[in-house]
C-alpha cells in the first residue's frame, strides 16, 4: 500500500523527489503519512479534497483482502 500511495503522489506533484511515505502499523490499522513539498500540498489534496478522497478510496478498496484499515494522513 505504501508503494501505491507513493506512486500516485509522485504522478500528481511537481517535485516527485520530495515525496515521502511513512508507514506505522498497528494491530488492525495502518497509518500512512504522506509528506510532499510545501507547494505540492494543494495538488495532493485537490479541489475540495477530491484527490485525497480518491486516494483514500483506493486504499479502502485495496485493503479488503488484508483485513486491515488503512488511513492516509497528509503532513504539511
Amino acid at each position: 500500500m505504501k508503494d501505491l500511495v507513493e506512486r500516485i503522489a509522485k504522478m500528481l506533484v511537481d517535485h516527485p523527489d520530495q515525496v515521502e511515505v511513512r508507514e506505522t502499523k498497528g494491530d488492525k490499522t495502518v497509518v500512512l503519512e504522506l509528506k510532499v513539498a510545501k507547494e505540492d500540498v494543494g495538488k495532493i489534496i485537490g479541489k475540495k479534497g477530491a484527490h485525497a478522497q480518491a486516494i483514500r478510496t483506493l486504499l479502502a478498496a485495496a485493503s479488503g483482502k488484508d483485513n486491515k484499515k488503512y488511513t492516509l494522513e497528509i503532513i504539511d
